[in-house]
């Protein structure tokens, strides 16, 4: 079946607790973050609608109801949103297990800290020409942004480890995925579960293409992230 690209869905894990930023976070969360006038979300909201994405499933966890009292459907910024809500805590797979009934059988994911340049028109159809469950967008970092965290090797990703980083590791997951929803099954509902363990079983069968960007990668899951992205979409304060 083909999948055009303009009824393609993503899914934004924005559920996390975001202890990292402090008080900025205490009362809202993350992707509510003031920059120069708008929340980071509708930054993000402007970059699918932009890359012609307009099917967008929030997953939503802490002070979760900020976000959608703000952007009820979407319709004021010509997207529609839906919501999946986490009663616990539940990692970035373990939210994409939670909101199953809501996905499509392929579907984008992004980080609901993450800001990208990247044409997704050309990924999905990489995706789509090549037999494999799920994609991994990377990013040759050599720990410029964050630390490297990732080895690519004939368009699969070799190894993936963002808590053992070593020397051999020139790329980073650069924050947009696609995934076969069949990947779900791996995962226990209910369960505390990241994507980074989806990452590794996907890798051992060989299963995770690589596609690589060569635009660096934004995001406001630090006070540094924060001041870089402010600079980047105009101003310095």
């Amino acid at each position: 079946m083909y999948y055009a690209m303009d009824n393609a869905q993503i899914v934004v894990l924005a559920g996390g607790l975001a202890t990292r930023l402090g008080s900025l976070t205490q009362n809202q969360p993350k992707s509510m973050l003031n920059i120069h006038g708008k929340p980071f979300l509708q930054y993000q909201l402007e970059l699918f609608k932009k890359n012609g994405i307009t099917r967008v499933l929030l997953c939503l966890g802490h002070l979760g109801e900020q976000i959608e009292g703000y952007f009820g459907d979407g319709s004021q910024l010509g997207v529609d949103i839906s919501y999946s809500y986490e009663n616990k805590p539940l990692g970035t797979a373990g939210a994409l297990k939670n909101a199953e009934r809501f996905l499509d059988d392929k579907f984008f994911t992004i980080y609901g800290d993450s800001y990208v340049s990247l044409h997704f028109s050309d990924v999905w159809r990489y995706f789509l020409s090549n037999n494999k469950p799920a994609l991994m967008t990377v990013y040759k970092n050599n720990n410029l942004y964050n630390a490297s965290n990732t080895i690519i090797k004939d368009s699969l990703v070799l190894k993936y480890n963002k808590r053992k980083k070593t020397a051999d590791m020139a790329y980073i997951e650069y924050g947009v995925n696609i995934f076969c929803k069949e990947i779900l099954s791996e995962i226990p509902p209910d369960s505390f579960f990241e994507l980074g363990d989806v990452f590794t079983s996907l890798i051992a069968d060989k299963q995770l293409l690589a596609y690589e960007v060569k635009e660096r990668f934004f995001e406001i899951g630090s006070l540094k992230g924060i001041e870089d992205f402010k600079k980047m979409v105009g101003g310095t304060s």
